[in-house]
């Protein structure tokens, strides 16, 4: 027993997160996300939701401390309505509201008078974009016929290369791929991710959506590159902020961004490769 605690704690102080409270929370995670999308599509849409405007929160109050005081309960009614608009009314819905949602909080943002205006109006518009905007292609993904299909492809794609990137990170990983940014990350990480994303890709885009498994290779390697610019972004942040962690609330991820991270940049990559494969065939 106490073999099997030093093997746990070895792996904790070297991928940076503690496993076992990750797996569970990962699991449960999962469990919520195939349920509802199965059975009540809709709920999946107010958990997702919900888990975004808990991720908006976190970054608005990570963001106090470089002295950008920003109103949570107008962003948070402004990502509603881009959420929700993406929901009802598809992309032209999350393309108008993401323009009124900006103009409105440019607007709040003169209120404040002109000091400190372009950084105000700027962290404003960040945060629209991420993470509202961006998380309303899993809602795109997920409204359409294929929803199920589609959501289920997005998560083996950010799921492989986030489970495969820290196994081998943990295993093999000597050479930092950013290291001035997330000094965890590594190559040998990079390259694990890479190769068991592309594999998962091929089989969930032949067995869930019909398409050859050479064309879910190359959305696999696609959503790679996403999850990990979305993954470094959200390093980038925290470390220009000087924090750990966005949050707390789940036990070995740390706060709900820090789960998110890779999804939100992976969900518009995929929308768009299966947009394309629609359109060619």
């Amino acid at each position: 027993m106490s073999d099997l605690h030093s093997i746990n704690e070895a792996i904790n102080k070297r991928a940076g997160r503690k496993l076992i409270p990750s797996i569970f929370v990962g699991l449960f995670l999962l469990a919520v996300i195939f349920s509802t999308m199965a059975f009540v599509p809709v709920l999946f849409a107010v958990f997702v939701g919900g888990a975004v405007l808990i991720a908006l929160h976190e970054l608005t109050a990570a963001l106090k401390v470089r002295d950008i005081a920003l109103n949570y309960l107008q962003l948070a009614l402004s990502t509603i309505l881009i959420l929700l608009s993406s929901w009802i009314g598809g992309l032209p819905g999350l393309s108008v509201s993401v323009v009124i949602a900006l103009i409105a909080n440019l607007f709040w943002a003169l209120l404040q008078g002109t000091e400190g205006f372009i950084k105000n109006a700027t962290a404003r518009a960040f945060t629209l974009l991420y993470p509202g905007f961006v998380a309303g292609f899993i809602f795109l993904l997920a409204r359409s016929g294929d929803g199920f299909a589609y959501i289920a492809t997005l998560v083996i794609l950010v799921g492989c290369n986030d489970t495969f990137a820290y196994v081998f990170g943990v295993l093999l990983g000597k050479h930092p791929l950013a290291a001035k940014i997330s000094p965890k990350k590594t190559w040998e990480g990079f390259v694990g991710g890479l190769v068991f994303t592309a594999l998962g890709g091929a089989l969930a885009f032949y067995y869930l959506l019909d398409h050859h498994p050479v064309i879910g290779a190359l959305a696999g390697l696609a959503g790679v590159l996403a999850a990990t610019v979305g993954d470094l972004v959200e390093s980038a942040i925290k470390r220009d902020l000087s924090i750990k962690d966005m949050g707390t609330l789940l036990p070995g991820h740390g706060g709900m961004l820090d789960r998110l991270d890779s999804a939100l940049i992976t969900a518009p990559v995929m929308w768009c490769f299966i947009e394309l494969l629609k359109r060619l065939s």
